[in-house]
């Protein structure tokens, strides 16, 4: 089109001085409008392609992932275009544009990648084709291709291979003891012979008849136990610690542990509270935990306070058996009196550990030297903030070893540990 106006501008010029170009020069220039008009309609049409998006409906969040678009030409002419994705904003993305040229019956595989940058889920729209129209004065943008839904999830395995590895340097650790507690309890363990001492009513008058002499049932703790985690979804899980929300490192220490305890045996389960309540009952083994991270892929902290009295409320209506319920949290001085509340509430009928989560540019502003008056008043504030905070846990009453103030990075493998030392204590 452009090139058209030019020459058509150069024929003005010369008609200028050559009248009897005139006549040259309009009919040029009615034919080049004609043309345009025409080939400007026509290329209004969608043209006879058909697009294919190709991509995984499941992406880990912070990695690399290709998606493949073919486009078919199903038409009689050949096709020059460009084409652009519609993915989801904000993502990083490597591969487009593409310009490609496409004979007729023929089709072009373009591929490119993307990193998507949050959990949750995420739409791609059709795809943008600028192609050129059949005599090429326009390049026209059509919006072909479905449209796609993916589902992007936490990338926990280098996570669970830290924290398992590091669990298991603590157990197999110098001095570090399994204990089986046998004796009284609900799980059978074998059969023995009577020795002096044991309880008559366990005496198994069937296997006593047939090896005619007296056996005693041993039985053992039960140790497949509940998990339930009690995770706060409200405004304070909002806080940052570098490019990191609490509320995910709090998600990473839900899958962690909740990976340990299926492999343990444990049933696995989550309610939310401080936004819209969000349910997952108990369940045992590897569906138990494909149904947690399926249930919390897509969790986002909301701007709303915490209620812990409901909160504990609702979790003793929908939680029969006993339980290890692990409340997850981010602790202020005002809300010992409820936290309190609900603590004592869920400890009638649970075993309860609460973990707060403390913003980590506390512990570094008391690590840094003080070397100015404003490093001086920074100090003395953190001092007076963690003294407050410290005083607050303290009022809520909860056992030393049932509560921990920890930093968002380190809440995985503390709650690990705790795990284990409930588990091999027999308390649950």
């Amino acid at each position: 089109m452009l090139a058209c106006a030019a020459g058509l501008g150069a024929l003005g010029a010369l008609a200028h001085w050559w009248p009897a170009l005139e006549q040259v020069w309009s009919g040029a220039l009615l034919a080049l409008v004609a043309a345009a008009l025409a080939d400007g309609w026509h290329g209004r049409r969608a043209p006879a392609v058909r697009v294919e998006r190709e991509l995984a409906g499941v992406w880990p969040v912070d990695a690399w992932n290709q998606v493949t678009l073919t486009l078919h030409n199903e038409g009689a002419r050949a096709l020059a275009l460009e084409l652009f994705d519609d993915y989801p904003s904000g993502w990083q993305m490597e591969g487009l544009s593409h310009a490609t040229r496409i004979g007729p019956g023929a089709f072009a595989a373009v591929r490119y990648r993307l990193c998507p940058d949050r959990r949750g889920e995420a739409g791609f729209g059709p795809a943008h084709l600028r192609v050129r129209s059949t005599l090429g004065l326009w390049r026209c943008l059509h919006r072909l291709g479905p449209s796609s839904a993916v589902k992007v999830f936490p990338d926990y395995s280098k996570l669970l291979g830290q924290t398992l590895s590091a669990a298991e340097r603590l157990t197999n650790a110098a001095g570090s003891i399994r204990v089986r507690r046998r004796g009284e309890g609900t799980d059978f363990r074998q059969l023995r012979e009577y020795r002096m001492g044991d309880n008559l009513r366990s005496i198994d008058w069937k296997a006593t008849a047939r090896y005619q002499k007296p056996i005693t049932r041993e039985y053992q703790e039960q140790r497949d136990q509940q998990v339930v985690f009690l995770l706060d979804t409200g405004r304070r899980m909002l806080a940052e610690d570098g490019a990191t929300t609490h509320f995910d490192h709090a998600l990473d220490a839900v899958m962690t542990l909740g990976f340990l305890a299926q492999k343990q045996g444990d049933a696995v389960g989550l309610m939310t509270f401080g936004g819209a309540p969000r349910w997952l009952a108990p369940l045992k083994g590897r569906s138990g935990l494909d149904r947690l991270l399926a249930g919390v892929y897509d969790l986002q902290p909301v701007e709303a306070a915490p209620d812990y009295t409901r909160a504990a409320a609702d979790l003793l209506n929908r939680l029969g058996k006993r339980a290890f319920v692990v409340l997850i949290t981010n602790l202020r001085e005002e809300d010992d009196g409820a936290l309190r509340a609900a603590c004592e509430l869920m400890s009638t009928k649970h075993l309860v550990m609460c973990a707060s989560l403390r913003e980590k540019s506390l512990d570094q502003i008391v690590a840094t030297p003080v070397l100015d008056f404003a490093g001086a008043l920074r100090l003395g504030a953190t001092s007076h903030y963690l003294q407050q905070r410290r005083a607050t846990i303290r009022r809520i009453g909860i056992r030393a070893d049932r509560l921990i103030d920890i930093a968002p990075e380190q809440l995985s493998m503390a709650l690990v540990r705790r795990y284990r030392e409930i588990k091999d204590s027999g308390a649950l």
